[in-house]
């Protein structure tokens, strides 16, 4: 029997618009540039609401109600895509709510403002996942018990933190360097630590995610009765066929007109028709089956790039100079008591935003380029540390509260 895990990320950031050292002191809206189409986060919103968002939903939930309950699948949507969802596009969360109705799909949990917060503060990361959780059991009625971190980033350390918080499994890269002869496709878990794992099967998974409309790649085009063979290979291999991928996928990143939906349409019939394939939530594969082996993983992985690691966010000192002064200035902002300040900075915590300052070239910079809404990563700095500057001015003057607060550098 082989189980198939099929878990969507759904996320957009607040972009910082173009703020110049002109701005600093005078304009405090700092992630809504309405003159400029790539940095208008409504338009962006509305666009893919309507190329993604919408009509997936609406396939998942035709296709959850043909197959009779037996097609399932995960989500975990962020913060920050819930704040612009209930600001710019409510039909999309009554969309998802729609589909937490059906019993057939989970919502798992993260950082709310899908941050970094788990590498650099783990007071911040323990906040933000408090305030994903209770979103989400808010909005969808839910109470999960599975964990999926920012860019499913994870090593042993931020596994403790994890089961700490109370999980019993998370969700991370089934990567090749910390595999190495083992198979993505059964339940691991982590060093010395009680917390189940399932791994990304990034072939398949990129497959679909990346690969599906590259009129170059020898399986071009991949039809679900291909893909279905695939999957089915794994019977005897192993238990787990993990699905991870953005839900940006469809109809967004592989467009309309390259047959993505009737991709999907297709393959949970195509996977059904083997006797011995089903469909498992996340919470309900690591019941169904035993854990295989314990990993070791000392070092930090994600789901990005070639190397699987935090390279793509902090892989240049440009990088690494933002998100420091980002973090220094934390414990102010929580002292200075001022709600707005820390709403600001908390989506400065998105890892989209040092996403953008990345500097890789070749295939990876290709995938970097098409995501990054300026110009150039040095653009996308710029932007970043004069709005840092601007917010430390409102700390110093007080904020709401009028009470200054010095900052310790």
């Amino acid at each position: 029997m082989v189980s198939v895990c099929f878990y969507f990320q759904v996320h957009q950031p607040y972009r910082i618009k173009r703020y110049s050292v002109f701005n600093i002191g005078k304009d405090h809206n700092y992630f809504n540039d309405v003159t400029d189409t790539d940095l208008n986060n409504k338009k962006i919103i509305d666009k893919v609401a309507k190329k993604c968002y919408l009509p997936t939903n609406k396939l998942i939930l035709d296709l959850i109600h043909r197959a009779r309950g037996k097609f399932k699948v995960a989500y975990s949507i962020t913060g920050s895509a819930l704040d612009q969802f209930e600001e710019y596009a409510p039909s999309v969360l009554d969309s998802f709510k729609a589909l937490a109705d059906t019993g057939c799909v989970e919502f798992l949990n993260e950082t709310h403002n899908h941050s970094l917060s788990s590498l650099y503060s783990k007071k911040e990361f323990k906040d933000q996942v408090s305030l994903h959780k209770r979103r989400i059991k808010k909005l969808f009625k839910c109470d999960t018990k599975v964990f999926r971190n920012t860019e499913l980033l994870y090593n042993n350390d931020i596994a403790k933190q994890v089961k700490e918080l109370g999980y019993e499994a998370m969700i991370t890269e089934g990567a090749d360097h910390i595999l190495g002869w083992r198979s993505p496709n059964f339940v691991y878990k982590a060093k010395d630590v009680d917390l189940k794992l399932l791994l990304k099967n990034y072939k398949l998974s990129d497959d679909v995610a990346f690969r599906f409309s590259e009129r170059s790649w020898k399986e071009w085009p991949l039809k679900s009765e291909k893909f279905a063979r695939w999957v089915g290979a794994v019977n005897g291999n192993g238990n787990l066929v993990n699905l991870f991928m953005d839900y940006e996928t469809f109809g967004e990143h592989q467009w309309e007109d390259t047959g993505i939906f009737k991709f999907l349409e297709q393959l949970p019939f195509e996977i059904l028709k083997h006797p011995d394939n089903n469909f498992k939530t996340p919470s309900e594969a690591i019941k169904s089956y035993p854990v295989v082996g314990e990993l070791d993983i000392p070092w930090v992985v994600s789901w990005a790039d070639v190397e699987r690691d935090a390279s793509a966010w902090l892989g240049n000192q440009m990088q690494r100079s933002a998100i420091q002064e980002l973090y220094m200035v934390e414990d102010a902002v929580k002292q200075s008591k001022d709600p707005q300040l820390l709403k600001d900075w908390r989506r400065m915590t998105t890892s989209d935003h040092f996403y953008y300052m990345c500097t890789k070239w070749f295939a990876d910079g290709d995938v970097h380029k098409y995501f990054n809404p300026y110009d150039t990563p040095y653009d996308a700095f710029i932007s970043f540390m004069n709005v840092m500057n601007d917010l430390k001015s409102r700390l110093e003057q007080g904020g709401e509260n009028n009470e200054g607060v010095r900052i310790q550098v």
